[in-house]
This record gives C-alpha cells, structure tokens and sequence, in this order.
C-alpha cells in the first residue's frame, strides 16, 4: 500500500486579492500543499495563524493596518512553529535583513514563477531556508562584513525611543519636531536618527519611512 505525503498546510497573506487568487491557482494542483486559511494584512495573519497552526505562513511584506514584519514578530510567539516564508516585490537589503533577523526561513519575490514558489514553500516547510539570489547576496556580504563575534549585531533590534523617533521620521517630522514632541533636544534627536541609519543601514528619509511602513511601525492610510 502506498504511503500518503502529509500536505503543507499554508498560510497565505497578502493585501491584493487578485495576487491571492493568483496563487490559489497556481498552487491548487500541487498534490503537496493545500492553503488552509487566507488573511489580507497582518493583524489577519497572527489571528489566522494562532487558529489554523500551518506549516508555512507566506507573508506579503508591505500590507495595511499590520506589516509584515510586525506580524512576524508577532508570529514567533503565537504560532512558534510555524515557519515564515515573505513574499515581497521588493530585493531591499533593509527587508531582507530585518525579516531574517525576525526568524523568517526564506524570502521569495512575486514575479517569481509557480514552480519557484511551490519549490520555496517546500524547502521552508522542510525546515531548509529559501532566499531568492538576490536576498542571498544580501545576506552573504552582511556576515562577510562582520567581525567574527559581532553576529549579534548583525540584525540590529532598535530601541523603544528609536522606534518613537523613526515612526515621527516616517510621518515626515523635522529633528526639530521631533525634538519638541518627545521633549528631548534637537541634538539628541539628531543622535538618535544617525543610530537608527547606522543599525539599518539606510541613509535617506524615504528609505526610513518605506521601512517603517514595511515593518508596521506607520500605517498606510
């Protein structure tokens, strides 16, 4: 008698319907995974996941009221076995570092095709990593850079008042604003955005606030 294969049970969020639909096509016939619940943004996700316990949880990065990597921080506790697959249309370094810095098993883009991504959530569900080439690099040149025994610095966790002052950022406030709404100085203020662009590594504005939007620190309105 023939051995039946145990299904993935997937956990599939995104915030676009149609990319949702997209995949639920493109997977249906896979004989080895089987989509057992959807959500459309983060909040969703961690709800859905404490509920279902799947195997796999593919996570769209950039989604309203939650992003996803604020969920992922989320879904270690709450579904801790569950593995963290991204799905992104984005190559960021500052994405790709801070999801794999929060546990995530792999990272795939959306232009990807249905076996590549078929194959990534088998990979993940084994307990191997998938990370598209360019994610790879990414990662590569960050341990390569690193002193040995400064991993855990390599991705770097931001304060309770840096997160405060990167959400002010995102929201397009000066140092000065910033300064007056935390009743801190402004030189203290200056201090803290230079800290936040040297644990993240990026150096403009806009790449801070599409971070925070990403990690779920500002909303999308």
């Amino acid at each position: 008698m023939k051995k039946r294969t145990k299904k993935i049970r997937l956990l599939l969020v995104d915030d676009h319907p149609v990319v949702r639909e997209g995949i639920k096509s493109s997977l249906s016939t896979h004989p080895r995974i089987r989509i057992v619940a959807e959500a459309s943004n983060g909040l969703e996700a961690v709800q859905k996941a404490k509920k279902h316990s799947p195997d796999v949880v593919l996570l769209d990065i950039n989604m309203p009221v939650m992003g996803g990597l604020e969920a992922a921080r989320h879904l270690r506790s709450i579904a801790p076995k569950s593995r963290i697959l991204a799905l992104t249309m984005h190559d960021n370094k500052e994405y790709v570092m801070e999801i794999a810095r929060l546990g995530a098993r792999g990272y795939i883009l959306k232009d990807s095709s249905p076996s590549e991504l078929a194959r990534a959530i088998e990979t993940v569900a084994s307990g191997e990593a998938f990370f598209s080439p360019k994610a790879s690099q990414h990662i590569l040149r960050a341990f390569i850079n690193t002193p040995s025994g400064a991993s855990s610095t390599l991705f770097p966790r931001l304060s309770r008042r840096e997160r405060q002052v990167l959400q002010l950022i995102a929201e397009g406030h000066t140092s000065k604003e910033i300064a007056q709404k935390l009743g801190i100085t402004y030189k203290t203020a200056e201090s803290h955005r230079d800290h936040i662009m040297r644990k993240l590594d990026i150096h403009s504005s806009a790449g801070l606030t599409k971070y925070a939007i990403a990690a779920g620190i500002v909303k999308l309105e």
